[in-house]
């Protein structure tokens, strides 16, 4: 990668963002066309979207600048909510894709697991991205983000373990029990620790260049470390986020600073989603879609069913309750759930003498592509249809 190449694709951004308001068309959906176009005209670039380009560049500022805007009152009420569709809803549709896989596409089990798992979860990157250019505010905007972030920790360990079972390993119920402990309950401490330490500093200085670089370490900080440790770096970065937005700018992060770090953020963002929406773009133009495209077919009509299930299934025990949740809202998060850069990070780190590795990869991405061009394209009418957004 040189620094040539980062330029040349974020001129192509910035130029997608103008075109794209213009046009009324999802920014996400217009970079990712912006990558294939580069492609075929031979403007590939040297570097290529891996796992651990996601997860050590991109995933740290997205997280965390999406839980940095979250209040953690309004976050608290809705939690029963968010966690039970983050781990019931999460492996109701991870169960749903999986049995499918084996019973219509003739995939063998270990693959439909991994599959399954890995493509349950709906993508901050791509949610957060497309529900935010909509212009969507209120409850639904706090389950739409929230869900997605909380979502991503779930599937991170259920595809561990299914990993470990598809490569010969062994696992029990009590081992299984105490990883979920040890990557959720872990990667929040790691959040704490370096946020809170992030914060003291913080507080002793009013130079905002200073703060943000604080902020800074404690975005890529908590999800590095808590990935070393191999626990939930998700998680990690969404405690911190939580923390410095909480925490930190109700207190020893001044009000002088407020402006240039939501600036600071915006913008960081704006980079990490470009950069990522452009090079699946890329990864589509060189995708060899022929030998899969039944088994895609299939897979999207199952991560459809499959969400669709988890959503009403999870929604209804609550809808006798004070966090009963709207009917209209239940189709959008059901339609809204896009995935994207999440699944194809987790496809992309199987191990390469997996069985059916590379179909699992493949087959990911044409659900991706489906996701971000055709939900993606649709939403913004579907949430003015029902009104959650202003016709």
């Amino acid at each position: 990668m040189t620094i040539e190449q980062v330029g040349l694709l974020l001129l192509a951004a910035a130029v997608v963002a103008m075109v794209a308001r213009r046009l009324h068309v999802p920014y996400s959906v217009g970079l990712v066309l912006a990558g294939i176009l580069l492609a075929a005209l031979s403007m590939t670039p040297e570097f290529r979207l891996t796992k651990s380009l996601i997860f050590t560049a991109f995933l740290p500022p997205l997280v965390f600048e999406a839980a940095l805007y979250i209040k953690w009152s309004e976050l608290r009420r809705d939690l029963p909510v968010i966690v039970t569709l983050a781990t019931v809803g999460v492996a109701l549709s991870a169960a749903v894709t999986a049995v499918g896989m084996v019973w219509l596409a003739g995939w063998e089990w270990p693959g439909a697991v991994l599959f399954g798992v890995l493509i349950a979860a709906t993508d901050p990157v791509s949610v957060i991205a497309t529900f935010r250019e909509a212009g969507v505010k209120g409850r639904l905007s706090l389950l739409v983000e929230s869900e997605s972030l909380f979502n991503d920790s779930t599937a991170a360990v259920a595809f561990t373990v299914a990993l470990v079972l598809a490569t010969g390993g062994q696992v029990t119920a009590a081992g299984v029990v105490w990883d979920v402990v040890r990557m959720v309950l872990g990667g929040i401490a790691c959040g704490a620790l370096i946020a809170g330490g992030a914060l003291a500093l913080a507080g002793r200085t009013d130079d905002h260049l200073v703060i943000t670089t604080f902020t800074t370490v404690a975005a890529y900080g908590s999800f590095l470390l808590a990935e070393h440790y191999h626990l939930s770096g998700v998680l990690a970065s969404l405690t911190a986020g939580l923390m410095v937005g909480n925490i930190g700018l109700a207190g020893s992060i001044t009000d002088s600073t407020h402006d240039a770090l939501e600036s600071f953020w915006e913008y960081a963002a704006f980079v990490a989603n470009s950069l990522i929406f452009i090079l699946i773009g890329f990864r589509v133009a060189h995708g060899d879609f022929g030998s899969v495209v039944q088994a895609t077919i299939v897979a999207i009509g199952l991560i459809i069913v499959g969400r669709a299930l988890a959503i009403y299934g999870c929604c209804a025990v609550f809808r006798r309750s004070n966090l009963r949740v709207e009917t209209d809202q239940q189709h959008i998060l059901v339609w809204g759930g896009l995935r994207g850069a999440l699944a194809l990070a987790l496809a992309l780190g199987l191990p390469s003498d997996l069985p059916h590795a590379s179909e699992i990869v493949t087959v990911s991405l044409g659900v991706v592509v489906f996701s971000i061009l055709v939900q993606g394209l649709t939403i913004t009418p579907f949430l003015r249809r029902l009104g959650a957004i202003p016709a």
